[in-house]
């Protein structure tokens, strides 16, 4: 018994390590030996395609104006550019705010009735005239500079879709969720390394393009898009890409709880993606890829179910080896902050020393939920977007 536990421990502690750690390594040794992608705009030369902005909605009256202000601000030329909004049977006042702006070219198309965030993108997909289509958010910001770096990506005649880079912002009143912003940034991270190492696996649902034919390819209603996206384009061929440059601003959540359910459901949601996909795990047809999508996805993935075996095997060393008593003991202490910053979640402000172990738990445990929803057959297609303020560089 004391060896199988001692085995569970380490195994834990080996996932961990690889997940976080030793993939990311990898990825710099392999980027290494590869030059850095990316066309810069003011190198591209001739004109800019057409490209089709598209952000689908629902009841967003409060993001809606802003979030029209700011595409019509982006720097591009506007006889390139179509912005369609896909109100998704919204009944608040979404779809007056956006015919307001008809006579500036930012068209409405509306869903008959709710049928979820991928329905209406693929309702909209032949409404969409462009040459590249750009997929964007309600409640995020996109910097004025940060489509050209996009658009010009596809320069290369091997990238299929192309990624932004979100930025997580909020006020420093904001404490609630403090872990977020760190998380985002190293998923930045991992991604630029993903490039290098010959393209991402999932592209971000905030804001990226990618090509008609690869849009346009069928997919349930019930899964991710945006993820999606990447598979599609490695499916037929081409490269998915992060682009630095293309900032994209994205407001935290301001409260854990609400941040924890927008984590089930998006990684619920991805994990259908990939069971829809599991064929582009086989190593020996996706080869690298493959690789990534086990240790960027389905490592996380695991890793909540790896540290529960790991703390019970602590528990069962504790009383004759004082490190594991060490270990255990610091375990109880990361969830009883991580209980005390749950209980305060509804609060204005959380003080960072129980916040930011909660986010981490949370993130573990939503992980976790979400794989027991997928399990069994819990759909998410009627998505509730999460409440957030409008995202404002910080």
């Amino acid at each position: 018994m004391p060896e199988a536990a001692f085995i569970l421990v380490l195994l834990c502690v080996g996932l961990a390590a690889y997940t976080y750690l030793v993939y990311p390594l990898l990825l710099m040794a392999w980027a290494s030996f590869r030059p850095a992608p990316g066309v810069r705009p003011e190198a591209t030369g001739g004109e800019w395609p057409h490209v089709s902005i598209s952000v689908p909605m629902y009841n967003e009256e409060d993001q809606a104006r802003g979030l029209i202000e700011s595409l019509l601000a982006i720097d591009y030329p506007e006889d390139r550019r179509q912005i369609l909004v896909i109100s998704d049977a919204s009944d608040d006042a979404t779809d007056d705010i956006v015919r307001e702006y008809a006579h500036r070219g930012v068209e409405l198309l509306r869903m008959p009735e709710r049928g979820g965030k991928t329905k209406a993108e693929n309702a909209a997909a032949e409404h969409l005239r462009g040459e590249i289509f750009v997929n964007t958010d309600a409640s995020i910001r996109i910097r004025p500079d940060a489509l050209k770096p996009l658009i010009a990506a596809f320069r290369d005649p091997a990238v299929g879709c192309a990624s932004g880079r979100d930025v997580s912002v909020g006020t420093d009143e904001e404490t609630g969720n403090a872990g977020e912003g760190g998380y985002v940034g190293y998923e930045m991270w991992i991604r630029d390394l993903e490039t290098r190492a010959g393209g991402i696996i999932g592209a971000s649902g905030c804001f990226y393009a990618i090509r008609p034919a690869l849009h346009r390819l069928p997919l349930p209603d019930a899964l991710s898009r945006d993820f999606a996206a990447a598979l599609h384009t490695h499916e037929c061929g081409f490269r998915a890409v992060s682009v630095p440059a293309a900032v994209c601003f994205v407001p935290r959540a301001p409260k854990l709880r609400k941040e924890y359910r927008r984590k089930v459901r998006t990684i619920t949601r991805g994990m259908k993606t990939l069971w829809h996909k599991r064929a582009l795990l086989n190593p020996v047809r996706h080869g690298v890829f493959a690789w990534k999508l086990l240790s960027h996805k389905l490592c996380r993935w695991a890793l909540p179910w790896a540290a529960l075996a790991a703390f019970a095997a602590l528990g069962v060393l504790a009383p004759t080896h004082p490190l594991a008593m060490g270990a255990f003991t610091l375990g109880w202490v990361l969830l009883a902050l991580a209980g005390i910053g749950w209980s305060l979640a509804e609060r204005p402000q959380v003080p960072r020393v129980v916040a930011i172990p909660a986010y981490l738990v949370v993130g573990n445990l939503a992980a976790a939920h979400a794989l027991i929803r997928a399990v069994n057959g819990q759909h998410d297609a009627l998505w509730e977007p999460t409440r957030r303020h409008a995202a404002t560089p910080g």
